[in-house]
């Protein structure tokens, strides 16, 4: 008999069956759904040295998410401001360093033909306490992704609008002041997104 032999492993007690978690229907889409997918193909900015776009939205039964993408190229910026620009860009939230508030945030917004609106700043990382249901309507922006170098910048992320907007113009808005981009919309129809929603796909 070895050492360790005579310290046997007990075995671990049975376990119960996990309860399988469902978000609430404001804080994303729901996971047993096949969206509509409808284009949009939009630039909500176009510039030299700067471009953002929504590609497409996917519909669901509680809400929408929007597919969105931004690309920066460099400009006459030294490399020390390049740094700075690199820094901003990949961390994409206020801090000590770049300060606090709007001027620091790549900002996505919705606006409803009713009045009602939205923004991501109001939720900038994307979650709840859960302990209540935020007052509608609410946008989340969950990045997708990014990547760069010495010229270039580009990322993705995807912005889920709770509920589904009202028949009438829908109004999508971005702003990102740290790299000049000021306030910005497309306008698209809430009724196409609502028609859209009888084809969306349980899976069970």
């Amino acid at each position: 008999m070895t050492f360790f032999q005579e310290f046997p492993v007990p075995p671990l007690p049975p376990r119960g069956r996990a309860t399988r978690y469902v978000p609430p229907a404001w804080a994303g889409a729901p996971p047993s759904e096949l969206p509509a997918v409808l284009h949009v193909g939009q630039f909500l900015h176009r510039s030299p040295t700067m471009v953002m776009a929504v590609k497409s939205v996917d519909v669901f039964s509680t809400g929408c998410s929007f597919d969105v993408c931004w690309t920066i190229r460099r400009g006459e910026q030294t490399d020390e401001e390049w740094a700075d620009l690199n820094d901003a860009f990949f961390r994409g939230r206020p801090g000590a360093r770049r300060g606090s508030g709007a001027a620091s945030m790549l900002l996505f917004g919705a606006a409803f033909p009713d009045g009602a609106k939205a923004s991501t700043g109001a939720h900038p990382h994307g979650v709840f306490d859960g302990t209540q249901q935020p007052p509608a309507p609410v946008l989340l922006l969950r990045n997708g992704g990014g990547n760069g170098g010495d010229d270039e910048f580009s990322g993705t992320g995807t912005l889920w609008l709770w509920p589904l907007p009202p028949a009438g113009d829908l109004r999508v808005l971005a702003q990102w002041r740290e790299f000049g981009l000021e306030e910005c919309s497309i306008v698209l129809e809430g009724a196409r997104l609502r028609d859209a929603a009888p084809g969306v796909q349980k899976f069970w």
